[in-house]
């Protein structure tokens, strides 16, 4: 497996820092159901979570 190049690190560190991150805490053996529930509509856990939360979002 090819070694990851100089400027790809830079170029994650440069993406990641435009992100906002946060934890989400769930009873044990929920997270594979969420991520089960997520993969059926297609997605992501991250995605699905996000989709869910913009849907519930007011309307400006």
């Amino acid at each position: 497996m090819p070694k990851t190049s100089e400027a790809q690190l830079k170029a994650n560190a440069k993406h990641l820092a435009s992100l906002d991150e946060f934890k989400v805490r769930v009873p044990k053996g929920k997270k594979d159901e969420y991520k089960a529930q997520a993969a059926a509509h297609g997605m992501s856990l991250n995605a699905y979570i996000i989709k869910l939360l913009e849907a519930d979002k007011p309307q400006e």
